[in-house]
């Protein structure tokens, strides 16, 4: 969003540097001209006069020489013709010379030079009128302009004055000019760059701090604020609503949480006196219908006291405020599935593990690839039947990166393809396990460890039956 928004910036103070540089470069350029206009203009006048006054041979010889001297001195070229068009007097060489001759006798093109604005320049200088307006000046052309005075005024116009004039010193001084208002441009655009740039910085640092916190209160770390005490006053009172915002959203979760551990903790003690006081009662319970309820009542006992022991486990992982840490995912796998062999051969059920790679490493919470493995080989020795078979792997993601998968494949009978994704959440049990023992908490807890060390928890079916699930979580950063 901050490239976003100095794009923006920087487009406009473009869009803004453009429209004042380009007007003003064309005002000096048209300024330049002008001044071309009358400096040249006021000889031509002078010309003009002189040619109205000649009478003899000595004038035209006084009128020669001086238009000779002037086209010598600016490299320009005169010629002076009378009212029908017949040259009087000329001087100059080169492209000037051969432009006011050009103009006086309609021929051409000379360099840089189009007859069409001599031609019309005679015609209007013949008619009495002088040449007011010239081509604007650029670095590029016109390369010379011709321009016209009659000689004589009213009634008496007797010719003309046609002056063809290099424009190279004004179009020298239009460059300079137009390299200096972009100079100056472009010096006040990058200033105004560092000026944006520090002013998107400014906007969007708490802006960004606003996202940073939300995506750790979204993770579930609920201490997470926004510390950012920088930027406009509204992102300053965002930012301290949205931290009232999320320390009530804190303190009622919490809530919540100490709620389902105290209720549960608080529910063991008579749960348990209660389970205790079922089995001393049973002695003395006479053989039939009343020893078979008892032996019910005393088995819904302790699965609520397993229930208990489910949420008061859920409600310590929800809280938790541990620091994820480095963890060897190989070592901890090999060690619970040594620890949980015993326990799978008393059940008539084959677990091992293949392609355990060396060094598999993560970032989680303390003991997370243990504390998982554990409910998800738990859920295994329920639900596999004797004679089953429980693989557990532990390699690298598929696609290269160093996350660390583990994988526990099982060939039990599974669950329907529309039941997997309920087999994550709280209290979830298909219909032909209900009589499993079990609180349905197990894979919901593995689950949130999951959640809370940054990996994640997927179950899908195996092949050609039984269940898979898989435990991704994230590498540790590079030291």
């Amino acid at each position: 969003m901050r490239r976003r928004l100095l794009a923006v910036l920087m487009v406009l103070m473009g869009a803004a540097a453009l429209l004042l540089c380009i007007p003003l470069a064309d005002a000096y350029a048209r300024g330049r001209t002008e001044h071309l206009l009358l400096q040249r203009r006021s000889e031509a006048v002078r010309f003009a006069d002189l040619a109205d006054r000649m009478r003899t041979a000595a004038d035209r010889a006084e009128l020669s020489a001086e238009i000779g001297r002037y086209a010598q001195l600016y490299g320009a070229g005169v010629v002076v013709v009378d009212s029908a068009g017949a040259t009087v007097a000329r001087a100059g060489t080169g492209p000037a010379a051969a432009a006011a001759t050009d103009a006086a006798t309609d021929a051409g093109p000379a360099a840089g030079f189009r007859p069409s604005e001599g031609a019309e320049a005679r015609r209007r200088a013949l008619t009495g009128r002088s040449t007011d307006r010239l081509p604007t000046l650029r670095p590029w052309g016109p390369r010379t302009v011709v321009l016209a005075e009659p000689v004589g005024r009213d009634e008496r116009v007797s010719g003309a004055v046609l002056m063809a004039v290099s424009t190279e010193a004004a179009r020298r001084d239009v460059t300079v000019r137009w390299s200096l208002i972009a100079a100056g441009a472009f010096g006040a655009f990058a200033a105004a760059a560092l000026v944006a740039a520090g002013i998107t910085r400014w906007l969007m640092r708490p802006v960004l701090d606003l996202d940073r916190a939300v995506g750790r209160l979204t993770a579930g770390s609920l201490q997470a604020r926004a510390v950012s005490d920088t930027g406009p006053p509204e992102l300053r009172r965002l930012r301290q609503h949205f931290n009232t915002m999320a320390e009530a959203m804190a303190d009622s979760i919490g809530r919540q949480r100490d709620f389902v551990a105290d209720a549960s903790h608080q529910l063991r003690n008579p749960l348990a006196t209660l389970v205790l006081q079922l089995e001393n009662v049973e002695p003395h319970i006479a053989p039939g219908p009343g020893l078979s309820e008892h032996g019910r009542a005393l088995d819904e006992a302790e699965r609520l006291e397993e229930l208990l022991d489910g949420l008061l486990a859920l409600a310590r992982v929800e809280s938790g405020t541990a620091e994820l840490g480095d963890e060897d995912v190989s070592r901890a796998v090999r060690d619970r599935v040594t620890a949980w062999n015993p326990v799978f051969r008393a059940a008539g059920v084959e677990l091992v593990a293949t392609g355990l790679a060396e060094g598999l490493r993560a970032r989680a919470l303390p003991d997370a690839a243990g504390r998982i493995l554990d409910a998800l080989l738990d859920n295994a020795v329920k639900f596999v039947p004797r004679g089953g078979r429980v693989e557990v792997r532990a390699t690298h993601a598929a696609d290269g990166s160093a996350v660390a998968v583990v994988r526990v494949a099982d060939d039990g009978p599974g669950v329907q393809e529309e039941q997997l994704p309920l087999l994550l959440r709280r209290f979830a049990r298909s219909p032909e396990h209900q009589n499993v023992p079990g609180s349905g908490l197990g894979l919901a807890i593995a689950d949130e460890i999951a959640r809370i060390s940054g990996g994640r928890l997927g179950v899908r079916g195996n092949e050609p039956h039984g269940l898979v699930v898989e435990l991704r979580l994230p590498s540790p950063p590079p030291e």
